[in-house]
């Protein structure tokens, strides 16, 4: 059981100096942030795929028990090509141990069979846990055609082993924090995995949110 908790995205000049030092190299983002946070969604991964070499770079720059939440590319869910995901299943697996689940993007209305949903996920390795991110309501109810390493984001009820949570309508007080500390402390304690990544915005506020909520439910634990 564990909580991984960041933001959206790392690599963002205009967190310096609020959560970056002031003057700190771009290069030292990535390193920085795992030193502070337990995982990070990259969200750049849905418009350009990195070079296996720099994901080799990002996985050595992190320590042990840091988690890449990787968001699979548009080709793949927007633009229906199912074909694509073992490719990118195989590029992945350069992160290693580092390698966290993989959140995949609908934008579109359910207007495809959904014999491409199940190719779809045929196509990913077997041992990838995927949160499918679907936006438009006409795929309510899609829960039943997924498999048990997959879960729709922010669904809680899931015989998944995890849960992934996108927290997209910032600002969160201490309130609604304490609130969503409750709810993960009791995910947590039936033994699942909790991904929670918030939104990027301007200010450092995304990695802010995810410190405070890891600081309340280990005070609650």
């Amino acid at each position: 059981m564990t909580l991984l908790a960041g933001a959206s995205g790392f690599s963002f000049a205009s967190w310096r100096p609020g959560f970056y030092p002031a003057g700190s190299r771009t290069d030292d983002f990535l390193s920085y942030y795992a030193a502070r946070l337990p995982s990070v969604e990259l969200n750049g991964t849905f418009y350009r795929q990195p070079a296996v070499s720099t994901l080799e770079r990002w996985a050595a720059n992190v320590p042990d028990g840091f988690r890449f939440a990787v968001k699979a590319p548009r080709t793949i869910s927007i633009f229906g090509r199912a074909d694509f995901a073992p490719d990118f299943s195989t590029r992945i697996r350069s992160l290693g141990d580092r390698l966290g689940a993989v959140l995949v993007r609908f934008d579109e209305r359910r207007e495809r069979d959904d014999e491409f949903l199940r190719a779809l996920l045929d196509g990913f390795d077997d041992d990838l846990w995927l949160a499918l991110d679907f936006r438009h309501p006409s795929w309510d109810g899609v829960e039943s055609l997924l498999d048990e390493r997959a879960v729709r984001v922010n669904q809680l009820d899931s015989p998944a082993p995890f849960r992934y949570l996108r927290m997209r309508e910032p600002p969160y007080d201490e309130e609604a924090l304490r609130g969503m500390a409750d709810r993960i402390r009791a995910m947590l304690a039936e033994g699942l995995t909790v991904h929670v990544y918030f939104r990027h915005e301007d200010e450092p506020t995304a990695p802010a949110y995810a410190a405070r909520l890891l600081e309340l439910v280990r005070e609650g634990a």
